[in-house]
């Protein structure tokens, strides 16, 4: 059976059947081989994660419609090249985040949020209303809103959105051309042998894994400058400056250095998921973005109000 594409959220710039509905765009997905079996069928196939009482029940709410806006029905066909749309829905009830985000600058652009440890920046996996986006459409009434670019949902700081798509091609060329300066800040284990600052580069891929990367021998395709802060006993606190974007570009590269950052559960070794401790974040933070405005040609800079916790030994 041919898998078809799932859709990811919907550009605002095209026509798109379904309304956002509580903060939350419709996906959309499109068909790539004719099926016999009907609508019902093939979704309970496509999604078997999802029950199939689930989607006769939104297909009977008239919540899953084709590209021109149509309700489709169980026995909808199922034809090749269809585009059909449908809200995404969690069968259990999410976990809350208990933490909030803050909003830095709003124009009639842009939207710079800061994004505090545990919270998605997009919906995913288990997450759909506790994620920063679905909550800044439904706080603000933007139903454009669509980040610039994304932080791991263990990393907090700034991110930019765009809310206009008449200019949003203008800011997404900013990051394509990496002419955007973003500055981490990290809590880990000391870097011995180095004199700082210095630039670290490897070659990253993909792990086993599929949600993390590792270090693979050949030409380096990552590359971070690292500056030492201060350091407290067996604790150092890092500026990273990441010129490239690679997933989890910079956990990864301390914890090959020997200094994996504080309470980070994927690096040096992925542990089992036991659920958020949310007595522990990762202790990285995306602490600014500094970049020239393609509209106004004027400096932008937006910087993170969330600070990094040091161990209970290493305060002062």
């Amino acid at each position: 059976m041919s898998k078809g594409r799932k859709g990811h959220q919907a550009e605002a710039n095209a026509y798109v059947p379904l309304p956002v509905r509580d903060g939350v765009a419709p996906s959309y997905l499109w068909i790539t081989e004719t099926r016999a079996g009907g609508m019902l069928r093939f979704l309970a196939e496509r999604f078997p994660d999802v029950p199939e009482a689930a989607w006769a029940r939104r297909l009977a709410r008239g919540e899953i419609v084709d590209a021109k806006g149509a309700a489709l029905a169980a026995d909808s066909p199922v034809r090749q090249g269809m585009r059909i749309w449908y809200y995404r829905e969690l069968e259990q009830a999410e976990t809350p985040i208990p933490f909030r985000e803050r909003v830095l600058f709003q124009d009639e652009h842009l939207l710079v949020a800061d994004k505090p440890h545990f919270l998605p920046t997009i919906p995913t996996g288990r997450f759909l209303h506790e994620t920063l986006l679905v909550r800044l459409k439904k706080q603000y009434d933007l139903p454009h809103l669509v980040p610039i670019h994304r932080l791991d949902r263990e990393t907090a700081g700034v991110v930019i959105f765009s809310h206009n798509p008449a200019s949003r091609g203008a800011y997404q060329s900013m990051f394509q051309k990496r002419v955007v300066n973003k500055v981490y800040e990290a809590l880990a284990g000391p870097i011995e042998g180095r004199a700082f600052p210095f630039t670290y580069r490897s070659r990253m891929q993909d792990a086993e894994q599929f949600f993390v990367s590792e270090e693979v021998p050949g030409e380096p395709n990552s590359e971070t400058l690292i500056e030492l802060i201060e350091r407290r006993g067996d604790v150092a606190h890092y500026r990273l400056h990441p010129h490239t974007g690679r997933k989890h570009q910079l956990r990864l590269h301390l914890s090959a250095l020997g200094a994996p950052i504080l309470n980070d559960a994927f690096y040096p070794v992925a542990l089992p998921c036991k659920g958020d401790d949310f007595s522990a974040p990762l202790q990285l933070l995306a602490r600014s973005i500094a970049f020239e405005d393609p509209l106004s040609g004027q400096p932008r800079r937006f910087e993170s109000g969330f600070r990094l916790d040091w161990p209970p030994g290493c305060r002062t």
